[in-house]
């Protein structure tokens, strides 16, 4: 069954059926319309030709020829075999053996309608050619418009291939350049012979698990990245020497709701690489607080001695920028500015509950 699936689209399937349905339908109603006795038999074998018409078209001409923008090689192709299909339709088919008994009958009184009224002998000539002519760019029409679909349909599993490898890469630009900083608080604390050395390993320890076991996924609980937020603050403050200034405050209901990891981590990396003065303390504000569904996260710090190197400024705040973009782009708000000497970063989320939860 499952092949089958993969090899046969049902809604096109079934948009075929219905469209055959209706052409079957108009020749019938149009003799009905001339007042013949009855529908000439030869409707009945003309009609299950006509597919031939459309997926002739839909199948080879458009496909190999006009959507390879061979137009002149498909617009004679197509002449020809309207032609030669309408000569065997009219001049071939009825004297074969295929042709209906009472074909005769039918033709004499054809031509006792055309004597009474002249105009449907040009119809009976026109109306064949017209109508194969439809069928014919309709399944040009079908092809091009299917075409088009499946176009847009690829274009954009590219794009979202893509932009999944950028959010790839973007994570891997992150966890590489945390790792160096954290790496560096640990050294200095062995250096100096510091006691909160091992706690400091601990900690490190907590972070890597959970950027190792949690970040692989879509989405995580916002408490568990709030966890490690904490975590990364409580490994900044046992390297730097006064961390008095350093708060964080967290206020709302933070379970059952969900989001994409590590990114709020990067405005906190900035803010404790940019926000110490140049007596040795750090400033930092962050508040994150949930209202309604809606994570409101704010970090300021004072603008330190650090200088920002643009080029080289790790993940850098163009790169968090993408991944706001990306995985939030319509449903979040980021305003960075600098005010009364601290550096400002305000970010609203819509968050989304926890499965779980929601069952």
């Amino acid at each position: 069954m499952a092949v089958f699936k993969k090899y046969v689209n049902f809604k096109e399937l079934s948009i075929h059926l219905f469209v055959w349905l209706c052409f079957s339908l108009i020749p019938l109603t149009t003799a009905s319309s001339l007042d013949f006795e009855k529908v000439p038999a030869e409707v009945y074998y003309k009609l299950p030709l006509m597919p031939i018409l459309f997926y002739t078209n839909y199948f080879i001409l458009v496909p190999k020829l006009l959507l390879k923008k061979r137009i002149f090689i498909y617009i004679l192709a197509s002449v020809l075999f309207l032609s030669a299909f309408n000569y065997l339709m009219v001049n071939v088919l009825p004297h074969s053996a295929f042709a209906p008994i009472n074909n005769q009958v039918i033709k004499d009184q054809m031509i006792k309608r055309q004597m009474s009224i002249p105009l449907l002998k040009g119809i009976r000539y026109a109306m064949p050619l017209v109508f194969s002519l439809s069928i014919f760019l309709l399944g040009g029409i079908f092809s091009l418009v299917i075409d088009f679909y499946k176009r847009e349909r690829l274009s954009k599993s590219m794009e979202n291939q893509q932009k999944e490898m950028e959010l790839q890469f973007l994570r891997t630009q992150l966890n590489p350049h945390f790792l160096f900083n954290s790496l560096n608080s640990i050294y200095s604390l062995v250096r100096s012979k510091s006691d909160d050395a091992s706690e400091a390993v601990i900690t490190l320890s907590e972070l890597m698990r959970y950027m190792l076991y949690e970040v692989g996924e879509t989405k995580v609980p916002l408490e568990k990245e709030i966890n490690y937020i904490k975590h990364y603050i409580a490994l900044q403050r046992l390297r730097l020497k006064n961390t008095e200034n350093v708060k964080l405050n967290v206020h709302g209901d933070t379970k059952h709701l969900k989001i994409h990891p590590l990114l709020l981590i990067s405005f906190i990396e900035n803010a404790f690489k940019y926000g110490t003065d140049y007596q040795g303390n750090t400033k930092i504000n962050i508040a994150i607080s949930v209202k309604e569904n809606r994570l409101f996260f704010n970090v300021e710090n004072i603008i330190g001695l650090y200088k920002k190197d643009e080029t080289n400024s790790g993940v850098g705040l163009k790169n968090i920028e993408n991944q706001l973009n990306y995985l939030y782009k319509d449903s979040h708000q980021l305003i960075t500015k600098i005010e009364d000497g601290y550096y400002k970063v305000d970010l609203s989320l819509k968050l989304e509950q926890d499965d779980m939860h929601n069952n």
